[in-house]
């Protein structure tokens, strides 16, 4: 059962096709480049059977999901807004039970904000000072949208980043405060040295003693503005998730007809929910990407988004809509965490066409 498990899990993380220990499948080029503010992918294109499990690291860190803007696809990491401390040395490990393969990447941030007049060198300022540089224009925020989100969650452990970029004439100086007190340079620096502004606080390593409340001032002589983020770090225990109530259960549905399964999961962080099918015999040439557990074949179906819950669980539903014959069998709903994983199954009974119109007919009801 727990080698079942591992299995399990493992397909879920990743599919690969080849047999035998992880290998790289493709040529790499292991030193990347993108420029600062911009979506950038690293590949990680390996086989393996069985699938292997795929970690990565930033400089000896392992990426995990309280890592925000960095998301462990299939074959890839992506990274979206890219900022000045993302350069660094990344590593994919893919292992398997017989073997492990690492592809190492240089990620370098190319940061050319100057050259087009951006946040670091804003309208016309220049080192002979802002007297040369004409009108003045009072600070903005350049990146609105990136600054919606006031209150923010995070676990323990994780990181988190606060954005204020801004522009003004002459360029502005920006200042972080936490409740109301300046922060000193080791927290994320108070302001910057007239070249590098903090337009960004990164805050890493989360403890208990980081949440509050965290506000940009951002000045020049022209006028001020200021922005303020609610910060909450939650005390994360040592727990993997938990499906609570009695969901998934078994259901039947019409042929053509609509229904769905959910499954409710409480956990200390937001989990990853993924719901799997069995494959029955017969039917493997159907799907491009089946594994293996066992005696049974299983494919990973798409998963739409989790509900975060008043009473602190987590829900995600799986809708199966025209329900035809092949759509019946055996569905597990899946929830993992950095803790661990817990699963449970369903089965979907879908009554045949031509059952349900005899029984429309003879009867006038269905019974």
């Amino acid at each position: 059962m727990i080698l079942w498990l591992c299995l399990l899990l493992e397909m879920v993380l990743v599919s690969t096709a080849a047999r035998g220990p992880p290998r790289v499948s493709e040529r790499v080029a292991h030193r990347q480049s993108v420029r600062l503010g911009r979506t950038m992918k690293l590949p990680c294109p390996v086989e393996g059977d069985p699938p292997p499990l795929i970690m990565w690291t930033k400089d000896g860190r392992n990426i995990h999901s309280g890592w925000t803007r960095f998301k462990v696809l299939q074959h890839g990491l992506r990274i979206k807004d890219v900022e000045t401390d993302d350069a660094g040395t990344y590593i994919c490990k893919a292992t398997n039970g017989f073997g492990s393969v690492n592809i190492n990447y240089t990620l370098i941030i190319i940061d050319d904000s100057g050259a087009r007049g951006g946040a670091g060198a804003a309208n016309g300022d220049s080192e002979h000072g802002p007297e040369l540089a004409g009108k003045l224009v009072r600070p903005r925020f350049t990146q609105p949208a990136k600054m919606r989100k006031r209150v923010i969650a995070r676990p323990v452990g994780s990181s988190v980043r606060l954005k204020c970029t801004a522009s003004g004439n002459p360029r502005p100086d920006i200042v972080w405060l936490k409740d109301n007190r300046p922060l000193v340079d080791e927290e994320g620096g108070a302001g910057g040295d007239g070249k590098k502004k903090k337009w960004t606080l990164s805050l890493k390593n989360l403890t208990p003693e980081h949440s509050g409340k965290y506000t940009c001032h951002v000045s020049n002589r022209a006028g001020e503005i200021n922005a303020t983020y609610k910060v909450e770090v939650i005390q994360r225990t040592n727990s993997k998730p938990i499906l609570t109530g009695t969901h998934p259960v078994n259901t039947t549905v019409d042929y053509g007809g609509t229904t769905s399964f959910q499954c409710k999961v409480r956990s200390d962080v937001k989990p990853v929910i993924q719901w799997l099918k069995r494959v029955e015999p017969g039917d493997e040439n159907k799907f491009n990407s089946t594994i293996e557990v066992g005696d049974h074949r299983f494919v990973v179906l798409p998963t739409g988004e989790v509900w975060s819950r008043p009473d602190g669980s987590y829900l995600n539903k799986l809708l199966i809509t025209r329900a035809k014959e092949e759509d019946a069998g055996m569905y597990i709903c899946l929830g993992a965490n950095t803790m661990g994983y817990s699963f449970r199954s369903a089965y979907l009974t879908v009554l045949p066409g031509q059952r349900h119109q005899t029984l429309t007919d003879d009867k006038g009801i269905l019974h």
